[in-house]
């Protein structure tokens, strides 16, 4: 059974950083890209980054560019995404998730990840 449980998320303030955990059991993790998503009230849930299963190539939205790090530890089973310089429009309910298909390049849509984490709140004020 795959789980995969996220930590990390708070009330901050603008300009704050956070770093979002993700440890994964139940798979090979080494096999597989991880993405991080996150949902907003009254959204749709959006992409936010992604790392392949090396952790040799990365992909983020727009919006995070230059802010925002993934990263992963294969040893501890474990994704990160580093987020600085927070915005108040960052404030969502942040998800990982673990894809459909074993290695390959970042993954973007939703119904590319077949298991995903409960989310952990980051909210920002302004």
């Amino acid at each position: 059974q795959v789980q995969l449980v996220e930590s990390g998320g708070g009330l901050v303030q603008a300009g704050d950083s956070l770093r979002l955990s993700c440890t994964a059991s139940g798979l090979s993790f080494n096999m597989y890209g991880m993405g991080w998503f996150r949902q907003a009230p009254g959204k749709e849930r959006e992409f936010v980054s992604a790392i392949t299963w090396s952790g040799g190539s990365t992909s983020y939205v727009d919006s995070v560019k230059g802010r925002f790090t993934i990263s992963r530890e294969n040893a501890k089973t474990t994704v990160y995404l580093q987020m600085n310089s927070l915005k108040p429009e960052d404030t969502a309910v942040y998800h990982c998730a673990a894809p459909r298909l074993r290695f390959g390049s970042p993954k973007y849509r939703p119904d590319e990840y077949e298991y995903w984490g409960q989310g952990t709140q980051v909210t920002v004020s302004s």
